[in-house]
């Protein structure tokens, strides 16, 4: 989150999608003060001992390999999950996914400029359906289907439906590549068309 702001993948900006900055010392230490509360998470032991497993099994066997995403750095965007430990067989309870919800709903209350949510994937569109409503948005058009947008006012950020990249998915052409370029360009051009509106979390 440097210099101007447009935050994609709970993304929503201002006029043609240039916005301030986040506060030096303001939103940026209150992202990372709940990054590390999904840290200390024991809420779900299930998750956190498979998350162990999965990560003891990942040292092992790719030991020695270079990370090939040095140098990469992300701008106007912010990425985040609706879920924040892998399940087994990608298949989260629902109650580990409301356990999750708060920290979600956490950080859009720091975005307030969001103006676009792309959603990879259902539960991640379900989470933010969710989140919206408590908002006071009417989510009653909203049903996931990819590439779908639902608009739920000025208000609100405009919600993005995607297939989730995940290997399945891209596997069995579900979701090829154009398909998932196609709803960033959406988001794109969402960004440069929509105003500014009611914050996220103003009352």
């Amino acid at each position: 989150m440097r210099g101007r702001d447009r935050r994609v993948a709970g993304s929503r900006s201002g006029p043609r999608g240039r916005l301030e900055a986040t506060p030096r010392g303001v939103g940026r230490d209150r992202l990372s003060a709940v990054a590390r509360d999904v840290v200390a998470c024991a809420a779900c032991p299930r998750l956190r001992r498979y998350c162990a497993a999965v990560a003891a099994r990942g040292k092992r066997e790719f030991a020695g390999w270079r990370y090939c995403g040095d140098g990469l750095r992300l701008h106007r965007a912010y990425i985040t999950a609706a879920v924040r430990c892998a399940p087994p067989e990608n298949k989260p309870a629902p109650v580990e996914m409301a356990r999750c919800r708060s920290y979600l709903a956490r950080e859009l209350v720091l975005l307030p400029r969001v103006r676009v949510i792309l959603a990879l994937g259902r539960i991640g569109f379900e989470a933010c359906r969710r989140l919206l409503a408590a908002q006071g948005a009417d989510i009653r058009a909203m049903r996931f289907a990819h590439g779908a947008a639902c608009v739920p006012g000025p208000a609100f950020p405009t919600l993005i439906a995607s297939y989730h990249p995940s290997r399945q998915n891209t596997n069995t052409g579900k979701l090829t590549e154009p398909m998932l370029d196609r709803v960033f360009e959406m988001a794109r051009d969402l960004l440069d068309e929509r105003g500014s509106g009611r914050r996220i979390g103003d009352v």
